[in-house]
C-alpha cells in the first residue's frame, strides 16, 4: 500500500485554519427561526400555545343577511375577529364592510375574485391580493395585512407573493365547514371539542354560525379562553 503525503506551507495552512473558523462563527452566529420569525415567510395555522388564546375568522364572500346578526352576537358577547373580506363582494356592499370595520373587528384581505390561488402565477396573485387591498383601503381607510387564500389553496408563487406586500398567510386549525350547513350541534361539537391553546377557529356568515355562536362563546368564556383577533394571537395579546 501506497501512502502520498501532502506538503503544505505554512501560509497556506494558516489560510485554510483561518477560512474555517470563520465558516464556523457565521453558522455559529446565523439566528435560528423561531415560530413567530418562521411565521412570517411560512403559511400560519396557529398562533402561540403558551396562553389561553382564540382567533375566530370569518371569510365574507355572500351570506349579508347573517352578517348583522353575527355582529350582534359578537358585540353581546364582547368578542371580536378576523373577517377576510373578498374583494368582489367588498365593491358591492360597501356599506357591510363599513358595518364589520365599525364594529372594531379587523379585517384581512380574502383576494378578490375568490380564485384558486395555487393554480394562479406569481403576478396573478399578486394582482388578486393587490386589488383586494386597495378596495379595503379606499372603504376603510386602512391596509390589511392578513391574506386568507379561497379554499386554502395556495403555492410557493402565493408564500412569494404575499411576502413581497408584507401580508401574512393565514390558514386555520379548526374548519367549521359550515358552508355544508352540517349543523348547530354538530358546529358546536366541532370547535369545543378542539379548542387549544393559539387555535385559529374558520368561520363563514351563514344561520346555523349564527345560532351556534353564543353557545360556543360561552364554552370557550367558561373555560378561560380569550376569544380575540389572528394580530392580537399572533402578539400573544
Amino acid at each position: 500500500m501506497t501512502f502520498y503525503t501532502i506538503k503544505l506551507s505554512k501560509k497556506t495552512l494558516s489560510l485554510a485554519v483561518y477560512f474555517v473558523l470563520i465558516v464556523s462563527w457565521v453558522l455559529f452566529k446565523t439566528p435560528s427561526f423561531d415560530i413567530q420569525t418562521f411565521g412570517k415567510y411560512k403559511p400560519i395555522y396557529e398562533g402561540r400555545k403558551d396562553k389561553k388564546i382564540i382567533a375566530f375568522t370569518c371569510n365574507v364572500a355572500w351570506g349579508n343577511e347573517y352578517i348583522p346578526p353575527l355582529l350582534k352576537v359578537f358585540s353581546e358577547k364582547n368578542v371580536k375577529a378576523t373577517f377576510f373580506i373578498e374583494g368582489r363582494w367588498a365593491e358591492k356592499f360597501p356599506d357591510l364592510l363599513k358595518l364589520i370595520y365599525n364594529k372594531g373587528h379587523e379585517i384581512g384581505n380574502h383576494g378578490y375574485s375568490h380564485a384558486h390561488h395555487g393554480q394562479l402565477s406569481y403576478e396573478d396573485n399578486f394582482n388578486e391580493i393587490k386589488k383586494t387591498e386597495m378596495v379595503i383601503q379606499e372603504i376603510t381607510g386602512e391596509k390589511p395585512t392578513l391574506f386568507a387564500p379561497p379554499y386554502g389553496e395556495f403555492s410557493e408563487l402565493t408564500v412569494k407573493a404575499v411576502n413581497s406586500m408584507n401580508y401574512r398567510l393565514i390558514m386555520w386549525t379548526i374548519d367549521t365547514i359550515d358552508w355544508k350547513k352540517p349543523g348547530v350541534e354538530y358546529i358546536v361539537n366541532k370547535i369545543l371539542e378542539n379548542a387549544g391553546n393559539g387555535k385559529i377557529i374558520l368561520m363563514h356568515p351563514t344561520e346555523d354560525t349564527v345560532r351556534a355562536m353564543p353557545t360556543i362563546i360561552e364554552n370557550l368564556h367558561r373555560q378561560g379562553f380569550k376569544i380575540t383577533t389572528v394580530s392580537e394571537l399572533l402578539l400573544g395579546e
